[in-house]
């Protein structure tokens, strides 16, 4: 039986863990604590002065940076963040959190787990592919469209936070994110890794898929060339909109047909940094998808002919053209993760559920038709769909649009940040308005939207109060007001038959 080793961390405190191997990465062993509530990792190699700076600063003043502010509770659940530095042997060791359970398979694959993958951790590669979803996974494991929102806002907002704080993670892919899609959770690891701009330089360029096109051109150059890219904010910025791009779609937005080269590892070079190309470029059509070399395994998610990136909606259509076609290889023109995560939030409230129970995706993004249907199963939308024009206010009683719209569903709940548009739903949310301000329902043939705690709800149209409790009619051309607040909305009622 493995005996309990006890040392002392760099604070002063006691660290315990059980002397046997449970897990290895690419440069460190990891072993739990008794209790199982963390785990240590030491480093195989000798680091020298600026890693151990590097790791007193991250387990330091950065995380304090980050937990100890207002609202620092909330990054818990998005970073799996070292807490403390332990020596035993000569190594370095560094003390984490022990990853949640819901990160961990509790199927597995398919045929009774014929991989073996059950109790393992969900690394995010096996969601990021047709392949893995298609021909792997047991189905309990997938979740559905909905929840890869939710795992790509939580990812976008922890992204947002690190850069804020002046980090960048320099290695930002599917091995370093734990996904959960059963509950829309996600947790960025490998925090050790982290890049401070001028003080620490990146230990690893990145993971293939994921490294921005400028690093992998210039990797030939010295790295003390000023022409030489490595790891940063900007590179983060890349690497996220794949992230995004692959979980939405499954597939990758650069591996198309193009051959470049005929030598494997050239070609390779080349597609993925000097001549990467967005393979639904809609001009330049050289880097298309050829259907023929897919497996069947692979589609139809793998044929953006079949389901082309449009259909994640028009917010992250167009931060996508900015990654993968304007900022492709100018960095200063790709997204933030702050735009990343409005522009999720946003496409959000433009999903309907699929009417088709059998639907793999369960969700889809409303298109602006007037004949909606799910791009995943092609079932039509049938019935009446209101769709809420959402207007806010800049003065006293003048309203102007928003770009921003709430598509209705049965039972669906109306928030604070619906209601006022200097409310935005994220880590700075109170606990007041995280609660519902009312609900909307389709009863007796009429949508309905239920009041619960709107003080100046107001039939506009016709010039009547809806107290709390009571309802009105979602009809066509109705106007709405939420909220007489500073920023208080307004909406328009439009009604799309089917």
């Amino acid at each position: 039986m493995a005996q309990t080793v006890k040392i002392t961390a760099n604070d002063g405190s006691q660290v315990e863990f059980v002397d046997e191997i449970i897990g290895a990465g690419g440069m460190k062993d990891v072993y739990f604590s008794p209790d199982k509530s963390y785990v240590v990792a030491f480093f195989r190699d000798k680091q020298d002065f600026n890693a151990k700076d590097r790791l007193q600063n991250i387990t330091g003043v950065y995380r304090d940076k980050i937990f100890q502010s207002e609202g620092g509770n909330y990054w818990q659940d998005l970073y799996c963040w070292p807490t403390k530095i332990v020596e035993y042997n000569g190594k370095l060791g560094l003390v984490c959190p022990t990853y949640q359970k819901q990160f961990f398979f509790e199927k597995g694959s398919i045929n009774n787990d014929f991989l073996g993958i059950k109790g393992k951790e969900k690394e995010g590669k096996w969601y990021a592919s047709a392949k893995n979803q298609n021909k792997f996974l047991a189905p309990e494991e997938k979740g559905d469209w909905f929840k890869y929102f939710q795992i790509c806002i939580r990812i976008s907002r922890a992204v947002r936070r690190l850069h804020a704080a002046g980090l960048a993670h320099s290695d930002l892919s599917y091995k370093n994110v734990l996904i959960d899609p059963t509950s829309g959770r996600a947790s960025i690891i490998d925090i050790d890794g982290l890049v401070v701009p001028g003080k620490y330089p990146p230990d690893v360029l990145g993971t293939p898929d994921f490294i921005a096109p400028e690093v992998i051109a210039t990797k030939h150059l010295n790295i003390k060339d000023p022409a030489r890219k490595l790891p940063s904010i900007a590179t983060d910025k890349h690497a996220l909109a794949v992230m995004v791009y692959m979980y939405l779609l499954y597939r990758h937005p650069l591996r198309g047909g193009k051959v470049w080269d005929l030598d494997s590892a050239k070609d390779e070079e080349l597609s993925m940094g000097l001549k990467a190309l967005f393979v639904e470029h809609p001009q330049n059509k050289d880097n298309r998808v050829k259907v023929r070399d897919l497996q069947p395994s692979q589609l139809p998610q793998g044929d953006p002919g079949k389901i082309p990136y449009t259909v994640c909606g028009p917010y992250l259509k167009k931060l996508f053209d900015r990654t993968f076609i304007d900022g492709l290889h100018n960095p200063p023109l790709r997204p933030t993760a702050n735009e990343w995560e409005d522009a999720l939030l946003k496409t959000v409230d433009l999903m309907q559920p699929c009417q088709n129970s059998k639907c793999s995706h369960k969700w889809f993004v409303f298109d602006n038709s007037t004949k909606p249907k799910c791009p995943f199963c092609g079932t039509e939308y049938k019935g009446v769909l209101p769709v809420l024009n959402l207007y806010s206010s800049r003065r006293a009683g003048s309203f102007t649009p928003d770009d921003y719209r709430l598509m209705v569903y049965h039972n669906q709940y109306l928030y604070q940040w619906h209601v006022n548009k200097n409310i935005s739903p994220n880590e700075r949310l109170t606990a007041e308005q995280k609660k519902p301000v009312g609900y909307f329902v389709f009863h007796n043939n009429k949508w309905l939207l239920i009041n619960q705690r709107l003080n100046d709800l107001e039939d506009k149209t016709e010039s009547k109060k809806i107290p709390v409790g009571q309802a009105v009619e979602l009809s066509d051309g109705k106007q709405i007001l939420l909220s007489k607040d500073e920023g208080g909305r307004l909406i328009i009622v439009q009604l799309v038959k089917n």
